[in-house]
């Protein structure tokens, strides 16, 4: 946790900006995986960390704005939790960590809401994306569990996303821990790849120096010879000679801030001719989505920057044709790379996505429906105190490549014959975590993540 005084004026700053009625924030529950006592890793629910640092499962909190009352609600543990787990603190021992003085048992919870309901007062409350927090709220607030979600308060989603965007300068320290042991794992990955291993050894060798350093993943690794699949989350191929390895995985720091990084190297010392080739085509829009990131400037340009980079290489290549701005216009591009440039982070490795990508990404403005345009995160202006990722890949991907060329799409802009020379070719990403700064973009971290090819092949050949 951070000090109390730092989640006091943050829930200062919210109730402000929410001006009156009640704000209903819902934590998360233990998910159990296949009986009760048999869980998977509790994680906490983001916002309430946020606004109040209580990192325990099966709380409530609700910030009373007439009345000035802030409460917690929850129920100590057991004697018979006890035996099993030792001694813990109390919720009120927890709660006063953040700053606050009053905590009620669970089932006064309901009272307060069915009240509140009966005086007509407004509840505000956020999205649920938890199945046992839309049963709380269908009981809390005698919710139809069809209207739930376009019941919650877009004045909430908005003020919440208004204010965790911007990064404060501790949020920034413990962030930059993530990304610096982000780096290390995908170090680590890099000088144990070998033939012959299987993608689950590695993947379970980066787990290791996350869980050794005591924090955890911030999502899922991704760690595969099939780097085309955008979120492959599978494990089990064998790694052989000639293969590229795609790693995307990043730490959570102890206080739940994100690290995201992803590398492509080759299973073997060196890339090869091809591999080479690609890559650097791959590094060319990474920096030009760099050179893109301005003050105040939508980060939808970075994006259309490094498509321009992609698509001008894959003309030079002898893979496309025609007028490089007319084909990003077009969206041909996304036939390399269907996905968008980067995203937020901070609490969530993409930050408030439960909130909803019009508003965290794009300030209610409508999103595109182009492909791949359409999956661009983040567009809005960038401002200082964000913290997002730049992630421009390089994707072959056979069943969307005959998909376009049965369909004829975009012809105009597609030698398909070169192209169907890369048909197995696989992904590349490079990817690094920046913040924006009133002098411009920061990358963040002290530890730099090896990038370039003279750098991938010194630690490959090490």
């Amino acid at each position: 946790m951070f000090s109390k005084e730092t989640y006091i004026q943050r829930r200062k700053i919210l109730t402000k900006k929410i001006g009156s009625g009640l704000i209903l924030l819902m934590g998360n529950d233990e998910s159990p995986m296949n009986y009760a006592d048999n869980g998977y890793h509790f994680r906490q629910d983001s916002t309430f960390l946020y606004y109040f640092g209580v990192d325990f499962p099966a709380l409530a909190a609700v910030i009373d704005v007439d009345n000035d009352r802030q409460i917690i609600f929850g129920n100590d543990y057991t004697i018979d939790d006890i035996v099993w787990m030792g001694p813990q603190p109390t919720i009120t021992e927890r709660a006063s960590e953040g700053g606050i003085h009053q905590v009620l048992p669970t089932s006064e919870l309901a009272t307060m809401m069915h009240e509140a309901l009966k005086q007509d007062r407004e509840v505000h409350y956020l999205p649920p994306y938890r199945p046992e927090n839309k049963l709380k709220l269908q009981h809390l607030l005698f919710l139809h569990p069809d209207h739930i979600a376009q019941k919650s308060s877009l004045k909430l989603i908005r003020a919440v996303v208004n204010q965790r965007e911007l990064k404060s300068d501790e949020e920034i320290r413990d962030i930059e821990k993530a990304v610096d042991l982000s780096v290390e794992m995908h170090v680590g990955a890099m000088h144990l790849v070998r033939p012959g291993m299987t993608e689950a050894q590695v993947a379970a060798r980066v787990y290791e120096i996350a869980r050794a350093a005591n924090c955890e993943i911030s999502f899922p690794i991704i760690a595969t010879i099939n780097g085309q699949t955008l979120h492959n989350h599978y494990h089990g191929n064998v790694l052989k000679s000639g293969d590229l390895f795609l790693l995307d995985a990043g730490a959570e720091s102890i206080n739940h801030y994100a690290g995201d990084l992803s590398s492509t190297f080759p299973v073997d010392a060196t890339f090869t001719a091809q591999q080479k080739v690609v890559y650097e085509m791959s590094l060319k829009a990474h920096q030009a989505a760099i050179g893109a990131l301005v003050l105040n400037v939508p980060f939808r340009n970075v994006h259309l920057a490094a498509c321009k980079s992609i698509a001008t290489s894959m003309k030079e290549l002898g893979l496309m044709k025609g007028n490089v701005d007319e084909a990003v216009a077009a969206g041909a591009h996304a036939l390399f790379l269907p996905c968008g440039t980067g995203h937020m982070m901070g609490l969530d490795v993409h930050d408030m996505e439960n909130l909803g990508e019009v508003w965290v990404g794009y300030d209610g403005e409508p999103k595109s429906t182009q492909f791949g345009l359409k999956s661009l995160r983040l567009a809005k202006p960038l401002k200082q105190g964000h913290v997002f990722t730049i992630e421009p890949g390089i994707y072959f991907i056979p069943e969307l490549m005959d998909k376009w060329q049965s369909e004829g799409h975009l012809n105009d802009f597609f030698n398909w014959t070169e192209i169907q020379k890369f048909r197995n070719f696989g992904g590349i990403r490079n990817e690094e975590d920046y913040m924006m700064t009133e002098n411009g973009p920061r990358r963040l971290g002290t530890k730099v993540k090896p990038k370039t090819v003279e750098e991938v092949e010194a630690i490959r050949k090490g």
